[in-house]
């Protein structure tokens, strides 16, 4: 084990070498040592359900309505700038920092730009509030609400982002897509904005939103009134001022209330904290912050009012270790705030994000089992923009936060590297081993040269942030349409050795007259596993559909990039992001630095070991012919039982076991997705860049799916992100923990430039003592050195999952990993909860 031992750290709350238990479950009184905090804690954990919220939805087409025939982004400024001067806002009690987004704790607005039918439909069929189809992030409604949202609805007919895009989508695009088949799955980006960025914080602190303001204002007299370019660019920039002055106003609201909540405070403490508040407030609103507290305040603000404009997932907080620690090292050097101070604000701030909600469709919420805003990472450690180690203080008093909160959001990502001081390492695995799900690790040494290779500078590249669950991205000058869709790989293969038809086509298939009857095919016929005389046709067949269907996500990506550009510019946004005002180009255009649309394989455990089988099978070992194989996966392995568990035995070569055999194939499988995505142009500027993870969407792609060739029978899920296969039948890999590390790690994690994930499940008595931290502690080393990208864990036994899964309410507290975030187990649907106890227990 390396000691690189840091020696200019100073203690924080808590010893780098805090254990705070392995493998924990059950709710903790008192988790926090702060009494705040956990009074906030009780409070916001007492508000299981949401409400869905009009105000916003309401004002927005008001000031449509007024301002109809004003150039569009003009419009949509002036909307979002009434918005953030009339909709509610809130202090509650006890907390220090402040900012809700337009509603109280877990209650939501409505976006009705990216669509609103879907709203009101399942309102109306009861799919808001709790039933069968969701069990768990429902929200109730008023009448008043429903009547609302209803008079508005005719006004936004033909005018939202999902009914502008589905009559320009091909026929194909459709039958592939998550409206059909499944092929891919682009969904994500049609009902709500792209988020999946971080604002440029210390651009924001350098020159506040007054500086900003006048920096726009020096753009706007630059432009030539003659020139057609500059008039857009014009418009653009007034859009932008008219979103920085009512930001402002926002910020002064909140110092107003505090104000007046303070004239009305008997508690002199509380009376005190609440004009520090409004002091905070109206430095902030205008100037630049000098303090922690001012700039932590500045950083909820401004996440806050980019959820208010754009309704997008994984608006993340950066390197928050980075961007906050000269303010810390301030306050800590002139006797402004104590470390413990500190400490609780930043806690505070954590509650915070976790309280703000967002409505989705209960698919969404199904397939996901994800509430909340979703995707709020934070990001600490990692080099910095110097090469040299970034380790500090905050860098250990932010997981101290993750373990005393003890909820599911932010999502923390510690960024690794070969030189990472050891009481970081000791600090993060104690962290895994309690059993929260977090943190997840990045290796700089694989994520900075990708990004690099990929259009960033070095200094860009080394200060890179996570976004949601698994994307590197140039912090503050990025808009990278990360995790825009999911690509099912094993679905291609299917196709491929199947002449373009579903397995299932050939049996009883709802949608045969759709996808594959009447002489047609889902995909284009590439031949059939029966006819194949060697294995290269096989690959010949794959790479050739997987050239069709990525052509086809690709189309409807970029559709659906410029729908966005043309009815949801981010006037607000383009404050944040380095280059839109430069350039007066709203960030939806491609006005920041960097600009990528990335698209997930999904399956590719699935892939190499279907590719395995083939070759081991029938062309290597001639145990059966193509058309055996292909029809007992047709014949969804019934009356094939022999084969079946043969398959999916240790006698047949699998991907996770350090078998370059099968690794190899693994490799192509995905490889050959990679190629046909990365490069391609992107409808906003740049190229794209392929990623390789699933989060959830294995479970379901897999119930899109018929049975397959690696041993699945139908609808089950295919692997997860970078994972083994494990079937019904059983694991594929069976070597332990260091030989899926060296299989993981033979791929090319540099192909897949938009972030891979490797999910790890140990048992605690596996990582229990200081012998089970030294050897987690190791085996991350061994990932950092071979390449590995990224890593997540869940630490909980087989039998602890099943008993939650048995009695619910014993276990609401029961966090686990799911893949790029953590989530309450019994929340999650059963088939997701299958998957992970399916998960490979692994022990040392």
């Amino acid at each position: 084990m390396k000691n690189n031992r840091v020696s200019n750290i100073a203690s924080a709350v808590e010893p780098f070498d805090k254990v705070w238990g392995v493998g924990a479950v059950g709710k903790v009184t008192d988790p926090s040592p702060f009494p705040r905090i956990n009074a906030i804690l009780d409070d916001t954990q007492k508000t299981t359900n949401g409400e869905v919220i009009p105000d916003r939805a309401m004002i927005m087409t008001e000031v449509y309505k007024k301002l109809h025939g004003q150039p569009h982004i003009i419009v949509v400024a002036e909307a979002m700038a009434e918005v953030l001067r009339k909709i509610p806002i809130y202090i509650y009690e006890n907390e220090l920092v402040v900012g809700t987004l337009g509603c109280t704790k877990k209650n939501a607005s409505v976006f009705p730009e990216f669509g609103l039918n879907w709203l009101i439909d399942e309102m109306e069929q009861g799919l808001l509030g709790y039933s069968e189809n969701r069990t768990h992030d429902y929200f109730t409604h008023s009448e008043e609400t429903y009547k609302q949202l209803k008079s508005i609805e005719d006004y936004w007919k033909g005018n939202t982002v999902e009914e502008r895009l589905i009559p320009i989508l091909t026929d194909d695009e459709i039958k592939g897509s998550h409206m059909e088949k499944g092929v891919f799955l682009c969904n994500g980006y049609i009902f709500c904005g792209a988020g999946h960025l971080g604002v440029n914080y210390d651009r924001l602190f350098k020159m506040g939103y007054g500086g900003i303001a006048t920096e726009i204002q020096e753009q706007i007299k630059k432009c030539d009134q003659t020139n057609p370019d500059d008039i857009k660019k014009m418009n653009n920039l007034k859009a932008d001022l008219i979103m920085n002055e009512a930001a402002s106003d926002f910020i002064l609201r909140h110092a107003a209330l505090a104000k007046e909540m303070s004239e009305k405070e008997q508690d002199s403490n509380r009376k005190a904290e609440l004009e520090k508040i409004a002091g905070i407030c109206e430095q902030i609103a205008k100037g630049t912050p000098r303090t922690f507290y001012e700039a932590i305040q500045a950083v909820h603000f401004a996440n806050t009012m980019v959820e208010i404009e754009s309704n997008g997932h994984s608006i993340s907080y950066g390197r928050f270790d980075q961007y906050m620690y000269p303010f810390y090292e301030n306050d800590i050097k002139n006797g402004i705030a104590t470390r413990a101070e500190m400490q609780e604000l930043i806690e505070n701030f954590h509650i915070k994000i976790w309280d703000m909600n967002k409505i989705r469709d209960h698919i969404s919420i199904d397939i996901f089992s994800n509430g909340g805003i979703g995707g709020p990472a934070l990001t600490v450690g990692g080099i910095k923009t110097d090469g040299m180690d970034g380790t500090n203080d905050l860098t250990f008093m932010v997981l101290d936060a993750v373990a005393h909160t003890r909820v599911p959001t932010p999502w923390t990502a510690v960024r690794l590297h070969a030189n990472t001081p050891y009481e970081l390492k000791v600090k993060t695995a104690n962290l895994i081993r309690l059993g929260l799900g977090e943190p997840k690790i990045f290796n700089d040494d694989v994520t900075i040269p990708t990004m690099i290779a990929n259009g960033r500078s070095v200094e860009d590249a080394r200060n890179y942030q996570v976004v949601g669950c698994v994307e590197p991205d140039a912090t503050g000058k990025e808009y990278g349409w990360h995790d825009a869709a999911y690509f099912n790989i094993n679905k291609v293969l299917e196709l491929a050795i199947n002449h373009g038809h579903c397995m299932e086509c050939s049996n009883d298939c709802p949608r045969y007259e759709r996808c594959a009857g009447v002489g047609k095919s889902l995909g284009i016929d590439t031949g059939s596993l029966e006819e194949f005389e060697k294995f290269d046709d096989v690959l010949q067949a794959y790479d050739t559909q997987m050239e069709y269907w990525c052509n086809n996500m690709i189309a409807m990506l970029n559709k659906t990039d410029v729908i966005h550009q043309e009815i949801k510019p981010l006037p607000f946004l383009s404050n944040l992001i380095e280059g839109c005002i430069s350039s007066g180009t709203d960030v939806t255009a491609g006005g920041a630095i960097y600009n990528f649309t990335g698209p997930q394989a999904v399956g590719i455990g699935s892939v190499g070991d279907a590719l395995s089988t083939i070759k081991q099978l029938v062309f290597d070992e001639k145990k059966i012919t193509g058309k055996e194989l292909l029809t007992a996966a047709k014949d969804n392995w019934v009356g094939h039982e022999k084969l079946y568990a043969y398959v999916n035995s240790d006698q047949v070569h699998h991907y996770g076991n350090d078998d370059d055999y099968a690794d190899m194939l693994t490799k192509i499988g995905l490889e050959t997705y990679c190629k046909h995505v990365n490069g391609k142009p992107t409808a906003h500027g740049g190229h794209f860049q392929a990623g390789a993870y699933s989060v959830a969407v294995n479970v379901a792609c897999g119930l899109m799916q018929y049975a397959s060739i690696e041993g699945r029978k139908a609808y089950e899920p295919i692997s997860d992100c970078m994972g083994a296969t494990h079937t019904l039948c059983s694991p594929h890999d069976v070597k332990g923990p260091s030989a899926i590390a060296n299989s993981v790690t033979k791929l090319d994690h540099s192909q897949a430039g938009n972030g891979t994930l490797l999910n790890w499940k140990f048992s605690p008595a596996a990582l229990d003592g200081e012998v089970g931290r030294d050897n987690l502690i190791s085996l991350i080393e061994t990932f950092i050195q071979k390449k590995g990208m990224h890593s997540q864990f869940t630490v909980a036994d087989k039998e602890t999952l099943l008993a939650a899964q048995k009695n619910p309410a014993d276990y609401t507290d029961l966090l686990v990993r799911v893949a790029g975030y953590s989530a309450y187990f019994v929340e999650l649907s059963k088939e997701l909860q299958n998957d992970i106890i399916g998960r490979t227990e692994l022990s040392f």
